[in-house]
């Protein structure tokens, strides 16, 4: 295979495996985003999410977690789901509905990294899933799969927000796709709309300030100041999503795995306010909320109720 076989081989076998769209980056130091990033930090953006801070030259430079990496391959899969919650009950963010996202996804990276090596020969990578320090949102922009939005989420003019960003960083070269222009304009429905005035201004977020961070990152008690802003958000928020105009191109996702629970649908205020810890473990059985835990989740809802 030549170059340009090999990468369209790639492409395909990721749209196979139900990705939603695939792209390919040279794999070196991301000069723009380091100064953003340094800033981001001294200004304390992350809150007492301590592990930002860390690796600071591996989230900037992919070459540290692969040695000899040529190419970041950025892929984009789909959890807009088909039916949501009521409207009248304490909500969870959409991405966290069914199986927690990480393993569903690092299964079919494996695939496709079977894939490469089958065809193509020996090839030295890792897989990454939100879970490693890596700019995903970065590397997906300079692949070409969309721009970063004012809100900070990667956009596209398709399909919208509403998808999970994974990689493949890998010591083979491949053909290299180009950014796309930003789409934004003159909008600021999500600066506009946030609950806490967390998008400081554009394509800045303050992520203590968000409700994500607050009812999912932070252990401590929730701060008095932000009482009656969470919007009824237990676990993340979508806020700046859903009322994004691009998401109006959303389209339901095809992974059974993200299909959510029944309860979690159909649940009241109420029925949420009782919950036990054997009916929540049932819900989010393997869940990303697993995450913030029994007590994290009856945390969130009792400073709701107040």
């Amino acid at each position: 295979m030549n170059l340009s076989q090999r990468t369209a081989a790639i492409k395909e076998e990721a749209k196979r495996l139900g990705f939603l769209s695939c792209g390919m980056s040279k794999a070196q130091f991301l000069e723009e985003e380091a100064p953003r990033l340094e800033q981001w930090l001294n200004k304390n953006m992350h809150g007492e999410m301590a592990y930002m801070a860390n690796h600071f030259d591996k989230r900037l430079d992919p070459t540290k977690l692969v040695e000899g990496a040529k190419t970041v391959i950025s892929l984009l899969y789909n959890y807009y789901p088909h039916q949501e919650q009521r409207q009248d009950t304490y909500k969870v963010s959409k991405y966290a509905y069914g199986r927690d996202y990480h393993f569903v996804i690092k299964d079919k990276l494996k695939e496709l990294m079977h894939f490469i090596t089958s065809e193509i020969g020996a090839v030295h990578g890792r897989a990454f899933v939100d879970s490693a320090p890596v700019l995903d949102k970065a590397w997906a922009a300079r692949s070409g799969l969309g721009w970063i939005g004012k809100h900070s989420n990667l956009l596209t003019q398709k399909v919208g927000s509403f998808y999970f960003i994974a990689e493949l960083i890998l010591d083979l070269d491949l053909a290299h796709d180009a950014p796309v222009t930003d789409h934004c304009g003159s909008c600021t429905a999500c600066i506009d709309a946030c609950p806490t005035q967390a998008i400081v201004e554009p394509y800045v977020v303050d992520g203590s300030k968000c409700i994500s961070y607050f009812t999912i990152e932070l252990k401590d008690e929730l701060p008095s100041a932000f009482q009656g802003k969470f919007d009824d958000w237990m676990f993340g928020c979508d806020v700046c999503q859903d009322v994004c105009p691009w998401n109006r191109f959303s389209k339901p996702h095809r992974e059974p795995l993200f299909d959510p629970h029944p309860d979690l649908l159909s649940m009241s205020k109420k029925e949420w306010e009782e919950v036990t810890a054997n009916v929540f473990g049932e819900i989010f059985r393997k869940s990303a909320v697993k995450r913030t835990k029994f007590s994290g989740l009856k945390r969130n809802i009792e400073f709701l109720k107040k």
